[in-house]
């Protein structure tokens, strides 16, 4: 049976267009609550979906979409696997979604799961 190791989630917040710090946070508190009490009540339509882990070849982008209406102002993604590397978590170039990419050593596949913040565009 393959060992699966868990990488640390990275998510990066995205406001008026510019990258602030990005916050690391361990993947088992990712479905958790937000890093400070409130922080939901300062966007209107605060939202977060999750693109579950699947199997994808390496370096493939795994992307996930906010509702219509809304943008993304942050996001992260999370590699799963033996010798998992998360490569790359950014915003899409239009800032409706945020895309996922990594790589595992020794296997053609790495499980790669993706989280998108999305909030009302406005």
């Amino acid at each position: 049976m393959q060992a699966r190791w868990l990488t640390t989630l990275a998510l990066t917040a995205v406001v008026s267009g510019v990258g602030v710090a990005a916050v690391a946070v361990p993947a088992s508190n990712a479905d958790s609550t937000p890093a400070r009490p409130g922080a939901a009540a300062d966007f209107r339509g605060y939202q977060v979906l999750k693109l579950p882990n699947a199997n994808v070849a390496n370096f493939a982008r795994r992307t996930i979409r906010c509702p219509s209406g809304k943008r993304a102002i942050g996001g992260g993604a999370e590699a799963q696997g033996n010798d998992a590397i998360l490569v790359g978590s950014f915003p899409t170039d239009d800032a409706g979604g945020w895309v996922g990419l990594g790589r595992q050593n020794n296997f053609a596949t790495v499980g790669i799961s993706v989280y998108v913040i999305c909030a009302d565009a406005s």
